[in-house]
């Protein structure tokens, strides 16, 4: 087996369908298998997301229909100077910004995936709109048809749905979004904080702020204070966490059942009583 045209030294699973590999010629990658329009849209998305000044992303390396080959970034841990970093080069990438709410990445494809689900990027004219339309309520349909959310629960998050334009706080511009930024996919190395597996788009900068504590991100009061010192966050935000986490919930309620089926509810009704 041959990678990047090297005969393979050594390998060993990283999880997500990632393997770390060694080759021959003493250099070390991550190659990644999945469905090809998958692939196709991670690779994508890395390339966007490699902003200047921003939290780093690991480069692309070689991308076919069958494998992802990207730079190996060695584990670390995490402390509080690397979390201030994170913070500002976060604010950065949000700040590069998008075309649109919805946009898939430069040469990524409308139907993407965000971990095992199907996700579609199309441009819309306002984040309500969309967050609603591609966001919400697609996983909302398909938790509920499966039977993983109740009648009643469905409905507050539909409620939700019908009261985004209030419920959305002031407006703001595309933020250029890593998407599935949930604490396993911020990869602490000696060198600092770096992003991985993204599901890139245009979208709401409070969102990915919100993924960050949807699973509890280490020292993420330093992050968030370094975020708002570079690019300080409109009024209220804190309180509009649960309506930015409701799409990650939906997600996991899609993929694992009912076991978030309460959590998706209690965040649509955390989400109406901010309003």
């Amino acid at each position: 087996m041959t990678v990047l045209g090297v005969a393979v030294r050594a390998g060993a699973p990283l999880g997500g369908g990632a393997e770390r590999v060694e080759l021959a010629d003493g250099r070390t990658v991550v190659v990644k298998k999945a469905e090809a329009s998958a692939l196709r849209a991670e690779a994508a998305g890395l390339s966007w997301l490699r902003v200047a000044g921003a939290t780093p992303v690991p480069a692309v390396l070689d991308v076919d229909p069958e494998r992802l080959v990207t730079e190996f970034v060695p584990p670390g841990a995490p402390d509080s100077a690397a979390a201030a970093a994170l913070g500002s080069g976060l604010a950065r990438l949000h700040a590069a910004g998008a075309p649109a709410f919805g946009a898939a990445p430069p040469d990524g494809p409308s139907a993407a995936w965000i971990g095992h689900a199907p996700m579609r990027n199309e441009p819309a004219p306002s984040w309500p709109e969309w967050y609603a339309a591609d966001r919400l309520l697609p996983y909302l349909r398909t938790a509920t048809d499966a039977g993983d959310l109740t009648r009643d629960e469905a409905a507050v998050v539909e409620l939700v749905c019908d009261r985004l334009p209030a419920l959305a706080g002031p407006a703001e511009p595309p933020a250029r979004l890593h998407g599935d930024l949930w604490s396993g996919n911020v990869l602490w190395s000696p060198a600092g904080a770096w992003l991985i597996d993204p599901a890139a788009h245009g979208g709401h900068r409070e969102t990915d702020l919100a993924m960050l504590a949807l699973f509890g991100c280490p020292h993420l009061d330093t992050v968030l204070r370094a975020y708002d010192r570079t690019a300080p966050l409109a009024d209220g935000w804190a309180q509009r966490v649960p309506l930015h986490q409701l799409f990650p919930l939906l997600v996991h309620t899609v993929l694992f059942g009912r076991g978030y089926a309460a959590r998706t509810a209690e965040a649509a009704r955390a989400a109406l009583r901010a309003d």
